[in-house]
């Protein structure tokens, strides 16, 4: 700027959302602070140095850097960007004594200070590195301008002592440009999503999505769109663009615009009588009508994903899941379908978070996916706590009333007769009634009059509890029954989470509506009195009298919801029990609805929770009996992380090696008990070596896996599997 021109003021008068130099003395500030809020931008000499640095592979953590020049403009950005980089910063500036001395100890050297050569070679010390961010001009007879541009280190003598060093020019200069541009894209983004008017097109498009949808009609030849395979093609990219480094889950899936939920339906083969339409990108599908319409149609083939043991950080099953279906789907050309669980609001709240997957391998939208869904939780809630009111207020009628009285309540006489309902009915045939007093109350003696009003509940058998979708500690244990109109009739009971309900696990087993509703009138709920009148028997939902309002308030429940994945083929999200307390596994009816929809040559892939000696062996013991299939093939999901932990914590190829007996542990838990074809996906972290990824492959391999993959799905989406895929 000209000497008349204050700029101080120029630089104040600048919206700190505009300062794409990153001169702004509140920039400026935050860039000081430790933890605060990041500044809008950086200056951009200063953040073109560190880009240089970490892309050198140059590491700072606990290394000595000596910044010479304190600019406003690089020395002291500089001094602060590596100081967040865990490096010990010293600044050298024109009042320091003996700058030579403090040099000589630097392993990084950022020159800053605008003077020529004024950094020696002598002056460093062997093998450091060196940013020259000077540009000085100096007298040369030999050029045209009789100049030339030269840096604040001699450079050919530096060039001898240090392992890197930037020239001048063509070194921090053209970087300097680069994170300008850099800087003014980032700042253009963060205003229009502040704006929340984004005019900017987003990083994946229906159409784009459609283009490349492997799940075709049945008219469309499949299409190969893959990365190079083993005399395979090249294909199109799918998705959105693959950031690097990979962004927040959260960014990924509100930066993809999802295909029509009506789309994703009618590439899937559901006709629109079946689907009912929940807003925008989610519906309702009603499987009864599915499998109705193609029960004559061969099925695909079911793939169960599973894992080693699980660790606080998690193993990636549900990416693997999501990434598996991408690679199958949108790159391989096959006909595939996802089901997965519906997760619950404790876990998503908590540290470990929601089961929509990660990376580039997700469901979207996320946030619908992982908060309230279509409410089959709620419905669940509202089932529960229905039971445990009826079961509370039953055994306080009984308390407070006469056998006789109780009968009238139960069966009101209408004329002559005591008319009785469908499950009293059923209740009497259990008791051991018979003849025409299965349909007239009024014929029942008094001792069977006594025995069907009263189910006589022992209060300290009682199993069922309340439920609450949230991880609310302070209700685990409390007691009810305090209200004075309660009549002292208290006791000690609790609150579980909701999918922790038996009735998630009847959802989830439940193969129509009419087997629902026979699984929850079976539920057991207590015990009678072991002294009075049913000499201690179960108790069930069905003697409660209120099996049938759990069905209804079920009915929608029993349909699942489909959604996307992010290159766009359909998934089916249903139930959600968890693996330690029931049997891990999303529904039967979406597996049958998702085999019927792929055909023969289709896939369905399906996710089992916690290792695959929990999760994986119920799915076979338990769902698959219960369904009447089979599994065609089981994943199991490791990583290396996960392997050191099992091996004991420590990061040396022998603790990997001895964690890696989990996995051979769990793979032939499935291939010897249930002589099923198991592949083993590693997923790879950036941290892993090739040397440890080999070693846990070679010990799927070892243990009778079919095949072990590396995996790449976290971080390339479909394309980072198709190996595993095929």
């Amino acid at each position: 700027l000209p000497d008349h021109v204050d700029e101080g003021r120029i630089l104040a008068a600048i919206h700190v959302d505009k300062d794409a130099d990153g001169f702004a003395a509140l920039n400026v500030g935050k860039l000081c602070l430790r933890g605060g809020e990041r500044p809008s931008a950086v200056a951009c000499t200063p953040k073109g140095c560190l880009a240089l640095l970490e892309r050198s592979g140059v590491v700072l953590s606990g290394k000595r850097a000596v910044v010479v020049g304190r600019s406003n403009i690089v020395g002291m950005p500089v001094a602060a960007l590596l100081q967040a980089k865990d490096a010990t910063v010293t600044v050298v500036h024109s009042r320091t004594k003996d700058p030579a001395s403090i040099i000589k100890d630097a392993d990084v050297v950022v020159a800053a200070v605008g003077r020529a050569g004024f950094v020696k070679g002598a002056w460093l010390k062997p093998g450091c590195v060196v940013v020259d961010v000077g540009t000085n001009f100096v007298p040369d007879a030999t050029r045209k301008s009789g100049k030339r541009l030269v840096g604040d280190v001699e450079y050919a003598a530096a060039k001898r002592v240090a392992s890197k060093i930037t020239p001048v020019p063509g070194g921090v200069g053209p970087m300097t440009i680069c994170m300008l541009l850099q800087n003014t894209l980032e700042l253009a983004a963060s205003t229009v999503k502040k704006s929340k008017k984004s005019a900017m097109k987003r990083v994946s498009s229906a159409e784009e999505l459609s283009r490349h949808d492997g799940f075709c009609a049945a008219a469309e030849p499949p299409r190969l769109v893959t990365p190079p395979l083993p005399g395979g093609e090249r294909g199109a990219a799918v998705g959105p663009p693959k950031k690097r480094p990979v962004p927040r889950d959260i960014e990924i899936s509100q930066s993809c615009t999802p295909l029509p939920i009506d789309r994703v339906a009618g590439k899937a083969g559901l006709l629109p009588g079946e689907v009912l339409p929940w807003g925008r990108h989610k519906a309702k599908v009603d499987a009864a009508a599915v499998v109705d319409r193609l029960r004559a149609a061969p099925s695909g083939k079911l793939v169960v994903v599973c894992g080693i043991n699980p660790t606080p950080a998690g193993e990636g099953k549900s990416t693997t899941t999501i990434g598996v279906c991408q690679a199958l789907g949108a790159h391989l050309g096959k006909k595939v379908v996802t089901t997965i669980r519906q997760p619950s609001q404790g876990p998503t709240f908590g540290i470990k978070g929601g089961a929509a997957g990660g990376g580039y391998s997700q469901v979207i939208p996320m946030e619908e996916f992982n908060l309230h869904l279509t409410g089959d939780i709620h419905a669940i809630v509202a089932a529960n706590n229905l039971l445990a009111a009826a079961l509370d207020a039953r055994m306080f009628h009984e308390s407070t009333q006469t056998d006789e009285k109780l009968f009238e309540r139960l069966c009101p006489k209408k004329g002559a007769t005591r008319p009785v309902a469908l499950s009293q009915r059923s209740r009497l045939e259990r008791l051991g009634v018979t003849g025409p007093a299965l349909d007239d109350a009024e014929l029942l003696s008094v001792e069977d009059r006594k025995r069907f009003a009263r189910l006589d509940v022992d209060p300290s058998t009682i199993t069922w509890k309340r439920v609450l979708d949230t991880c609310d500690r302070f209700l685990r244990k409390i007691e009810v029954g305090k209200n004075p109109t309660e009549k002292g009739k208290t006791r000690e009971t609790g609150f579980d989470i909701a999918v922790a309900s038996e009735i998630m696990a009847v959802l989830a087993l439940a193969t129509d509506l009419a087997d629902l509703r026979a699984r929850l009138g079976r539920m057991v709920v207590a015990r009678s009195k072991e002294d009075g009148v049913h000499g201690g028997a179960f108790v069930t939902a069905d003697d409660v009298g209120c099996a049938g309002a759990l069905a209804v308030l079920m009915k929608d429940a029993l349909m699942p919801t489909l959604m996307q994945t992010i290159e766009g083929t359909p998934v089916l999200v249903h139930a959600g029990p968890f693996a330690n307390i029931a049997h891990g596994n999303s529904s039967i009816v979406a597996d049958k609805v998702g085999l019927k929809l792929v055909g023969a040559d289709g896939y369905v892939v399906t996710e089992a929770g916690f290792g695959a000696d929990i999760g994986g062996e119920k799915c076979f013991d338990i769902k698959c009996r219960a369904a009447g299939y089979e599994p065609s093939c089981a994943v199991v999901v490791a990583t290396v992380r996960a392997l050191k932990h099992h091996g004991g914590g420590g990061e040396d190829l022998a603790t990997l090696e001895k964690g890696c007996s989990n996995l051979k542990h769990q793979v032939r838990c499935l291939s010897e008990k249930f002589g099923i074809r198991v592949v083993v996906a590693v997923n790879r972290f950036a941290t892993d070596s090739q040397e440890q990824l080999g070693l846990v492959c070679d010990a799927g391999r070892a243990a009778g896996a079919h095949g072990a993959v590396v995996a790449d799905h976290w971080a390339d989406g479909g394309a980072g599997a198709p190996h595993l895929g095929a």
